[in-house]
């Protein structure tokens, strides 16, 4: 509540800016905008800041383009040391579909500090914002980066056969989106992947959410159109078997773990390996403590160790 608090304050300084700016020199104005600029990061929470220093034996590549939009960039994250058919978590940030970033802390940090060491390659993705697309239209540029992901794997040491989706709020609903409708990331050339992991996603059923009472940024991001509500929700497109599939939700959100549970019972009476994992933790806490040594991070593990035989020993350090 404090940092909102002080976006109207910062938002004057910078209008302040732009009226003065004609009567500063060019040094003046640049030094002004620094000065907003460092007061702005400095009163940003420290999960939302970038992360800017890596793990001891980590690599990274930055910005690799999948599109010709800005926002169609993703980071890789990869050991020092030259690895082989390594995993590779595709990870997507939340943001309520309006905002969010790749390199934020609350994103990538414990993520990168627990899996990276152990020989995965962590690629975390941005996409582009409403309005210039809407969710499903973010899914399909996602299908697009993994399938750029998929075909760069063996240039980073990855393999391509190895991926594992993992999507937190906003991410979650896509990715959970992607799993559910995996024609979404095939048109656009991407090849299966081995599970998926919603992170307490913004919504599995779309049209329910919007039919009932919900929080305004579902308005900003799905609008009035309901066939876009049910070409976006991943309750109305799940049809069939799909690849495993991990739902953490928050106990302390009213609405998480029924949407999950629901999901989860349908695709698991579609035959899919499906399960739902209540964390007590805020929905802010799901994504940013995933990594650090807990039982929660434990409890994720298991289920991307029985994806796979090399996913597993990678994660018991017997690759």
């Amino acid at each position: 509540m404090k940092y909102r608090n002080r976006i109207p304050v910062l938002a004057t300084a910078l209008a302040a800016a732009a009226l003065l700016a004609p009567a500063l020199t060019q040094a003046q104005a640049g030094m002004f905008r620094r000065l907003l600029m460092q007061r702005r990061a400095q009163q940003q929470p420290a999960a939302l800041a970038p992360m800017t220093t890596l793990p001891a034996g980590v690599r990274a590549i930055r910005d690799i383009a999948y599109g010709n939009d800005a926002q169609e960039r993703f980071d890789v994250y990869l050991p020092e040391r030259p690895v082989h058919d390594a995993p590779v978590i595709f990870m997507v940030h939340g943001g309520g579909w309006t905002r969010g970033d790749k390199n934020t802390l609350r994103v990538v940090q414990n993520k990168v500090a627990r899996w990276v060491p152990r020989g995965f390659i962590l690629v975390s993705a941005n996409y582009p914002m409403v309005p210039q697309a809407n969710p499903l239209q973010q899914a399909q540029e996602l299908g697009l980066a993994l399938a750029t992901a998929q075909r760069m794997a063996a240039s980073w040491g990855g393999d391509r056969r190895r991926f594992i989706l993992m999507g937190h709020s906003a991410g979650g609903h896509l990715v959970s989106l992607i799993g559910a409708a995996p024609a979404i990331a095939l048109a656009r050339g991407a090849t299966p992947w081995l599970g998926t992991v919603d992170l307490d996603g913004a919504g599995y059923n779309i049209v329910e959410i919007m039919q009932g009472r919900h929080l305004r940024l579902y308005d900003t991001a799905f609008g009035s159109d309901a066939a876009l509500w049910a070409a976006a929700s991943p309750w109305q497109r799940l049809d069939g078997r799909i690849a495993p599939f991990l739902a953490v939700c928050s106990s302390r959100r009213r609405e998480s773990c029924p949407q999950a549970r629901a999901f989860v019972a349908k695709a698991a009476g579609m035959g899919t390996r499906a399960s739902v994992l209540p964390e007590d933790l805020s929905h802010e806490e799901i994504n940013e403590q995933l990594g650090l040594p807990s039982a929660y991070t434990a409890a994720v593990e298991a289920f991307m160790r029985s994806l796979d035989p090399a996913v597993a020993r990678r994660l018991d350090g017997t690759r």
